[in-house]
């Protein structure tokens, strides 16, 4: 068969016979587009090449995936998969008519991809025209569209399927997102219980733990309980889907992300919904959704002027901002309050340990992607790495020696910066937050981001290492003055704002009584005056010891006064610092702290290095804290778990014995009747197996009450009980170990540590530790024997400013974000699409900061 270059008709028209016969080998490899199918015509999996490329798009009959010219063989070779739609978006000036000017404007109808457009597509002096062909591989033959009379049948309804398909971020668009939801059946008939619970702005805790994260109101009892962990590893025990399938109360909302559009979720119709009479449900617990959303859309007189100000200083407005192109300085599309996931993600491809570990392994990742990339973190990770800092997708505009010329190329529509739908799409699958198309939280996303890079290895070495420290905890019982030293991981320095320190005291007083009588008087505000917090003394803040609620004493068994303080037991090798401006006021109304602080370009905190357990200290008992039931009128207290009777029940049913079945379900911590079940098969044979269950009282410490509860024994390893437990559950005794010391024996938290740490790190060898050390002189890797603590790159406490993330706004649930980035000397705006040169940083209105350590 001879090579046909373009059938476009003339000498180079095959008839029809001979397309179908050329057609005809690959006819069960064409497929037409049902309901469900995503079709990606709009952007190649790998890059963001589109058919406004130079080299078109090709998106596979078969897959619907879409490729770009430098990609498309490697799906060839991948797959087998031969032929493919080829999509091109020709952009020509248009031809002047005879007064001189352009031709008039008219509607252009060779227009038929669902492409985004922009206002460049309304231009005079341009016009735009859609191609279509088929081409087969690998011989590049190309069959030119339409062609209804030659093609067969089932390829001219699988094409015209094809080019009609909507876009598949249709859900990402800002105006579609509400109209994705459903009102909630319950809403309408909804009954809430007069039981006079108030729900405070800040300060909540689980009702049935101690999480203060991912919290959810029940709009019917008003409980406030954490919901269920998250794919990434993030979120709490479940406690309120639990309440739902023990009370029926079907509507929750989640707290601190309250939004006046009514999303709440439904237990019973297992999705988001709207709630039409949200405000009247809240109002029943004391929130006034009202007032909330007037000051969320900045209605108020006394709050414009502060907001314009904070809008223009930190992105520079009035100052005339040198653009910026090539490698590094990539813009991305704000797709609708997308933008805390632009500067996130902008910061972290700053990092030289990101840039290695994706895009320099950008062909390792590709070659052994999936099948379908678009479902692979890794590849959109490398991706979007490749996009911002390859300098493809940030070109400079075309000079030219004629003026006129230049002011031609000025117009000339520049495709600059990138569009990340595919890689939030991805992203945020399966959260509920993340997955809408409200403003975020940037230091939530950036968790968010760490957790599934935690969750994803890309290599021997993970990128997220170079934020990961160690926390020690220090708690005193004020009255026994003994002290207990605990370890947990984080990634990012929280500084409380220490209002009380502010500088300009007397201005800010001035200021409030001006601003009083303006607005009595209903005269113009006067000029902002912003507290000036000094950076020692937020500092100070973090380091002095805060109170603990509801603290228990094992030396004294009894509720006591208590203080904890926080400090480093290993310093990371880029600091991430959080400034905690966001609140809510006594009224439930979201506020932001409008401060200025002199953060500093070098940073030292070696003064915050852990010490543990000093001379002269005497440790708390490790005794676990007795557990309130409360359906007891009395208060007292049993040093056990309430029982799950219902759990038991099924379990008696099955015919083990009642006791039995209660010691199941009490040792496995009320987990439910699966995983009571594995217990009462692994502990069958044993002769105390049938005997009553006793559970210590007040003060008495068992050995088996305490190996329940998750004290430690003599020899530092978790309790055998519970180590059987989650051995039953089909994971290796080193995994349940090693969950179980990274939750402190508690049950409940080690299987959500496993699940989200699907591969947990061997026990190292020791050879291998050495060998890892020579190979990072400049970090002390602590990979103790046993691997009991996660991978840290400790080093000096020493840091120089290199990023910073602003927010403008009233609270993280609106806004705006913008990243400053020091690259090459300077420091350089990412302002969404627009990066420019940065004339005036404002380094003392950032919200969060990313240092990285100094060589010592």
């Amino acid at each position: 068969m001879q090579r046909a270059a373009l059938f476009r008709g003339g000498d180079a028209q095959m008839a029809a016979g001979d397309l179908g016969e050329l057609l005809v080998p690959y006819m069960p490899t064409i497929r037409v587009p049902k309901s469900g199918d995503r079709v990606y015509k709009t952007e190649c999996a790998f890059s963001y090449d589109s058919p406004d490329s130079e080299g078109g798009l090709y998106v596979c009959m078969n897959t619907f995936l879409g490729f770009g010219r430098e990609h498309i063989e490697r799906h060839y070779r991948k797959t087998g998969q031969c032929v493919y739609l080829h999509l091109k978006r020709h952009i020509t000036e248009k031809v002047p008519g005879a007064s001189g000017g352009a031709l008039p404007k008219r509607r252009n109808a060779k227009l038929f991809l669902d492409l985004e457009t922009s206002s460049d597509l309304n231009s005079d002096d341009f016009e735009y025209e859609d191609e279509a062909k088929l081409v087969i591989f690998p011989d590049h033959y190309e069959i030119s569209l339409p062609n209804i009379e030659e093609l067969p049948a089932l390829v001219t309804i699988a094409c015209d399927a094809l080019l009609a398909a909507k876009s598949p971020y249709r859900k990402q668009e800002p105006d579609s997102w509400e109209e994705e939801l459903q009102a909630s059946k319950h809403a309408k008939t909804l009954v809430q219980l007069d039981n006079g619970v108030r729900i405070p702005p800040s300060g909540w805790k689980c009702s049935k733990c101690d999480l203060r994260e991912n919290l959810w109101l029940n709009l019917t009892d008003g409980s406030v309980l954490c919901g269920k962990w998250f794919f990434d590893g993030s979120g709490g025990n479940g406690h309120a889907m639990e309440h739902y399938k023990e009370t029926g109360y079907p509507l929750a909302v989640k707290l601190g992300t309250i939004t006046p559009d009514g999303a709440v979720y439904s237990f019973d119709e297992e999705e988001p919904v709207l709630d039409p009479h949200i405000a009247k449900h809240l109002a029943h617990f004391g929130i006034d959704m009202l007032q909330m959303q007037v000051t969320e859309n900045g209605l108020r007189d006394n709050d414009i002027k502060p907001r314009v100000s904070e809008w223009e200083v930190i992105q520079e407005a009035g100052v005339k901002l040198k653009p910026m192109y090539g490698p590094g300085y990539t813009g991305m599309k704000n797709l609708g309050n997308s933008c805390y996931l632009n500067a996130v993600m902008q910061a972290i491809f700053s990092i030289p340990e990101f840039q290695r570990a994706y895009v320099g392994s950008l062909p390792r990742i590709f070659d052994y992607s999936p099948l379908d990339p678009t479902q692979d973190f890794n590849t959109q990770m490398a991706k979007l790495g490749h996009g911002l800092l390859s300098g493809q997708y940030s070109k400079p505009p075309m000079k030219s020696e004629l003026i006129e010329q230049v002011m031609k190329e000025e117009h000339k529509p520049q495709h600059n910066g990138i569009s990340p739908r595919m890689f939030k799409a991805f992203i945020s699958k399966g959260h509920p937050e993340f997955s809408s198309n409200r403003q975020q939280d940037a230091q939530e996303f950036f968790l968010h981001l760490i957790n599934l890079v935690e969750r994803n290895p890309v290599g021997s070495e993970n990128p997220s290492d170079v934020f990961r420290f160690v926390v020690e905890e220090r708690t005193q019982c004020c009255q026994s003055r003994k002290v207990r030293y605990t370890e947990r991981v984080d990634y990012i320095m929280q500084l409380p704002v220490a209002m009380e320190a502010a500088t300009n005291k007397d201005e800010l007083i001035a200021y409030e009584l001006k601003r009083r009588e303006a607005e009595a008087a209903r005269r113009p505000l006067p000029e902002l005056v912003r507290a000036k917090i000094p950076f020692t003394a937020c500092l100070q803040a973090f380091s002095e010891p805060s109170n603990v609620e509801d603290f228990w004493s094992s030396a004294l068994q009894a509720k006591s006064a208590g203080v904890k303080t926080s400090r480093f037991a290993s310093f990371p090798e880029y600091l991430v610092v959080q400034i905690k401006k966001f609140t809510f006021g006594l009224d439930w109304i979201p506020k932001k702290l409008d401060v200025s602080i002199d953060m500093p370009d070098f940073l030292d905190i070696s003064h915050l290095r852990a010490r543990g357990l000093q001379p002269g200290e005497e440790e708390l008992p490790d005794i676990a804290p007795p557990i309130v039931i409360p359906d007891d009128p009395k208060g007292s207290f049993l040093v056990g778990l309430d029982i799950d009777e219902s759990s038991v029940m099924q379990l008696a049913e099955m015919g083990f014995p009642l006791e039995a079945c209660r010691k199941a379900v009490y040792y496995t911590g009320n987990l439910g009747a699966e995983v009571a079940f594995n217990w009462i098969i692994a502990h069958m044979e044993e002769p105390d197996f049938a005997e009553p269950l006793v559970i210590p009282a007040f003060g008495e410490v068992a050995s088996s009450g305490a190996a329940a509860l998750g004290a430690t024994g003599l020899d530092n390893q978790p309790p055998e009980e519970m180590v059987a437990i989650i051995i039953s559950m089909g994971f290796q005794r080193n995994v349940a170990i090693q969950a179980l010391k990274a939750a402190n024996n508690n049950l409940e938290r080690a299987l959500e540590w496993i699940f989200s740490h699907p591969d947990p790190e061997e026990e190292s060898d020791p050879a291998l530790d050495t060998m890892d050390m020579e190979n990072n002189a400049n970090a002390n890797i602590l990979a103790e024997t046993g691997s009991e603590g996660p991978r840290i790159k400790d080093g000096p406490g020493r840091y120089e400013l290199f990023g910073f993330i602003s927010h403008m706004g009233t609270s993280t649930m609106s806004g705006h974000y913008v990243c400053h980035l020091r690259k090459e000397g300077r420091w350089v705006i990412y302002n969404d699409l627009r990066v420019c040169a940065s004339e005036r940083p404002p380094k003392d209105l950032g919200y969060i900061y990313f240092y990285h350590r100094i060589p010592s």
